[in-house]
């Protein structure tokens, strides 16, 4: 029998014209994300299993390419659940092995700790344009810092590099988590329910105010709390107006801190911005992962349709290793989303020939 030679599913071979872009945005990053005083960092692609399933990865964990154990330790006759067959995973983001690190060797390390990483990860998920099982993350996180400055150089640092690359007019959506509970809490929902409410209301940019308030009145909620909450998005404001408007509204709901914040970051940002972009606050904001603890962003690129960057501050995760929480706060790039825009700009700007 013949042997296969396409690659696994979900996963790609990279020609060289492809190869070349990779290298010249990597080459990037690190160069500006330096200048920025991030230190590069490595991490095994391999982590334990328990780190990976710790409730702090939302939908990921279920998205695990595990690995059995081996040897004398794999005992498949006696096995009787996972966990005596799995003692590993191949990681599936940078974050959890990045505060396994920390946690691990925060005593050789500056405080704050500017951490910038750059590998593969990988996620069983279908794929589909700009998705793939196997995908390069380039993260950069501030460690120890509980204050916006570092939410503030995380956002600059980010869209400087993307301005490097040529990208303009791109918009960075920010919210925080304590907003979303605010207003959930404001609109008469139990605090139990939070976490299903925000999983409808991540859909508003799809299915529209009717489409989420005709699902949570589905689910069984007042139809007084629906409308309630849902009012507040209609005269939110999308720059610091819209959260002073809120820390109006919200009254005691909303700590006068967290909107405070907020205008900080959006105001700074906005003055000592290198590139050409919007800073919006965006209300419906959610971002899955459960690990989010305060601040929240996205960057938005017409081009793409959608996020091609993301993050947020995770002050409770290296707690779960060291038993003491740490401020932390963190920046994705898609690099293969912003990898394929370069590829398919160079196509266009190559008259449609596939030499790029």
């Amino acid at each position: 029998m013949a042997l296969k030679k396409k690659p696994v599913t979900g996963m790609k071979d990279i020609l060289p014209r492809e190869m070349e872009i990779r290298d010249y945005v990597i080459g990037l990053m690190k160069e500006t994300y330096r200048s920025y005083g991030f230190l590069p960092i490595e991490t095994p692609c391999v982590e334990h299993i328990e780190n990976l399933c710790s409730k702090q990865g939302g939908d990921n964990e279920k998205l695990i390419f595990k690995i059995l154990k081996r040897g004398e330790k794999l005992k498949i006759d006696t096995a009787q659940e996972e966990q005596d067959l799995v003692d590993g995973g191949l990681r599936y983001d940078l974050t959890v092995p990045l505060a396994r690190y920390y946690s691990n060797h925060s005593s050789e390390l500056p405080s704050p700790f500017k951490a910038m990483q750059i590998g593969n990860v990988w996620r069983a998920d279908r794929p589909q344009r700009g998705r793939f099982r196997q995908f390069m993350q380039c993260d950069i996180d501030i460690l120890g810092e509980a204050g916006c400055l570092a939410e503030i150089e995380l956002i600059l640092a980010t869209t400087a590099m993307l301005g490097k690359l040529g990208f303009k007019n791109f918009t960075v959506c920010i919210n925080d988590r304590s907003i979303l509970k605010a207003m959930a809490a404001y609109s008469g929902f139990a605090e139990e329910d939070y976490d299903n409410v925000f999983i409808v209301l991540d859909k508003m940019d799809k299915i529209g105010r009717e489409g989420v308030a005709g699902e949570l009145e589905e689910m069984g909620y007042p139809k007084e709390n629906v409308e309630k909450y849902l009012e507040l998005f209609g005269d939110a404001l999308p720059g610091v107006e819209g959260i002073r408007f809120l820390k109006k509204k919200l009254g005691l709901f909303l700590k006068q801190e967290t909107a405070d914040n907020m205008e900080r970051i959006i105001s700074s940002v906005e003055a000592a911005k290198e590139a050409e972009f919007r800073v919006r606050f965006d209300p419906t904001l959610v971002r899955g992962q459960s690990y989010y603890t305060g601040t929240i962003f996205e960057v938005i690129m017409d081009d793409f349709g959608g996020s091609v960057a993301g993050g947020g501050r995770y002050d409770k995760m290296i707690g779960k290793f060291t038993g003491q929480d740490t401020p932390a706060c963190g920046f994705s790039i898609g690099f293969e989303r912003i990898v394929m825009l370069l590829l398919e700009i160079r196509f266009r700007e190559a008259g449609g020939r596939k030499r790029i």
